[in-house]
C-alpha cells in the first residue's frame, strides 16, 4: 500500500492517523505542494490523481483520491479496529462531524484557494492570513457546538474510543494552531485534541515525524 502525502497536507494527514489506527503498514510517497511549482500538478502525479490534489491511495491497482473515501474503504476492507461505531445513530454522528471539517472548514481553506486569493484576485498575505482564521473561527463554533451538545462524546468526539471524526478534527486543530487561533476558545475541541496527541498513532502521523518534514 502507498501512501502519496504531503507533510503538511490536513486530508493527508488524516488519511495517516487512520492508518496507523488501524495498524496499517504502508509506503510513504511525498509529492511537495510547493517544490517545483508543485509537484501535484506535473503529469507523473496527475496520471494518478487527475484532481491534483493529496492524499492518493494505491492499494495494488486501486487508486482513491479523496480522504473520506480513502477512510471508508479502510474501514470497509480493514474493519479490525473499526472507526466507525457500530450503531447506524452512531456511524451517521461520525460521518456528521467530519464533514463538518470536510466540506465547510477545509474546502475554503485550502492551499489552492489561498494561492488564488494572492496571485490572481491581488490580495496581500494579511488578507490571505484574515480569510484562514475566519472561516476556521466559523467551522470551529459549529463544530465545539456539536461535541459540547451532544452525550455521545466523550474522551474523544464520539466516546472513549478514537473514530473518523478524530482524524478529521486533529489535523484542523494543527492547521488552526500554525495561523495563531486560540484553540482554549473552543474548549470541547481543545480537550479532545489534547487527549487525541498523546496517542502515540497519532503522534506518528504528525507532519514533523514525516519523511518530507521541513
Amino acid at each position: 500500500m502507498k501512501l502519496y502525502t504531503y507533510f503538511r497536507s490536513s486530508a493527508a494527514y488524516r488519511v495517516r492517523i487512520a492508518l496507523n489506527l488501524k495498524g496499517l503498514d504502508y509506503e510513504a510517497v511525498p509529492v511537495h505542494l510547493v517544490r517545483d511549482g508543485g509537484q501535484h500538478l506535473l503529469e507523473p502525479y496527475l496520471a494518478l490523481n487527475p484532481s491534483g490534489l493529496v492524499p492518493t491511495l494505491q492499494d495494488d491497482s486501486l487508486l482513491l483520491t479523496q480522504s473520506m473515501a480513502i477512510l471508508e474503504y479502510l474501514e470497509e476492507v480493514h474493519p479490525q479496529v473499526a472507526l466507525l461505531p457500530k450503531d447506524a445513530i452512531g456511524r451517521a454522528r461520525v460521518r456528521e462531524l467530519c464533514q463538518i471539517v470536510a466540506c465547510d472548514i477545509h474546502p475554503v481553506n485550502n492551499l489552492r484557494i489561498l494561492k488564488y486569493l494572492v496571485k490572481h484576485l491581488g490580495h496581500d498575505e494579511a488578507v490571505k492570513t484574515d480569510w484562514y482564521r475566519h472561516w476556521i473561527i466559523e467551522g470551529f463554533r459549529s463544530l465545539e457546538a456539536h461535541l459540547a451538545r451532544n452525550p455521545g462524546t466523550g474522551l474523544f468526539c464520539h466516546g472513549d474510543t478514537p473514530t473518523m471524526a478524530d482524524c478529521f478534527l486533529v489535523p484542523q486543530v494543527f492547521n488552526a494552531q500554525r495561523f495563531d487561533i486560540d484553540v482554549t476558545a473552543y474548549p470541547t475541541i481543545a480537550r479532545i485534541n489534547d487527549h487525541c496527541v498523546e496517542v502515540a498513532e497519532f503522534k506518528a502521523a504528525h507532519p514533523s515525524r514525516q519523511v518530507d518534514a521541513e
